[in-house]
């Protein structure tokens, strides 16, 4: 029983890594890993700690969106270029407002990436 516990426990750590059909960071079943993603747009990987699985995922459903071209690439460029931008400004701070300004822009981007690749992903249409 206690091993079951472990591993919830060790599921629940994890976040988002592996919602929606999302893979993990380092990647997966025709998909690319975090850091990939990022290099995409020309830029350097941003590292944004506790963030880094919440973040990817946004960035991977946009990623599906352009993939099937409904996202084009300048526009994922600078949907990535944004969430980096505002992590530095907001979410690497001690200041709790601006850690929730950053939290709130993130799933505001977050659920924008989910809209774009549910016009491209028939699986999040229920169909």
């Amino acid at each position: 029983m206690r091993g079951l516990a472990m591993i919830g426990a060790a599921v629940l750590a994890i976040g988002c890594a592996g919602c929606a059909g999302t893979p993990g960071l380092l990647g997966g079943w025709r998909a690319p890993p975090f850091a990939e993603l990022q290099q995409m747009c020309g830029g350097q990987p941003v590292d944004y700690g506790v963030d880094t699985p919440a973040v990817y995922s946004a960035v991977y459903d946009a990623w599906v969106a352009s993939r099937h071209g409904k996202l084009p690439q300048t526009q994922f460029c600078h949907f990535q270029a944004g969430l980096a931008q505002q992590y530095a400004a907001h979410g690497t701070g001690a200041n709790a407002q601006a850690r929730n300004d950053w939290v709130a822009y993130l799933n505001e981007q977050r659920a924008q990436a989910l809209s774009w690749r549910a016009s491209a992903d028939s699986t999040l249409r229920g169909g």
